[in-house]
């Protein structure tokens, strides 16, 4: 659960410094916490499999 506590407010730092860094920059840093996020929410799953 912290680590899902982390990655919303690292969203939310990287979300609120759009305005001040590039685009590109902005395209990978999401693309990377959605697959931060995606990984947590397959291991969550197989972990209540089990």
């Amino acid at each position: 659960m912290i680590v899902l506590v982390a990655a919303l407010l690292l969203l939310g730092i990287v979300l609120g410094a759009v305005a001040q860094i590039p685009l590109p920059l902005t395209l990978v840093l999401g693309a990377l916490i959605g697959c931060w996020l995606l990984v947590f929410a397959v291991r969550e799953r197989t972990r209540r499999s089990q």
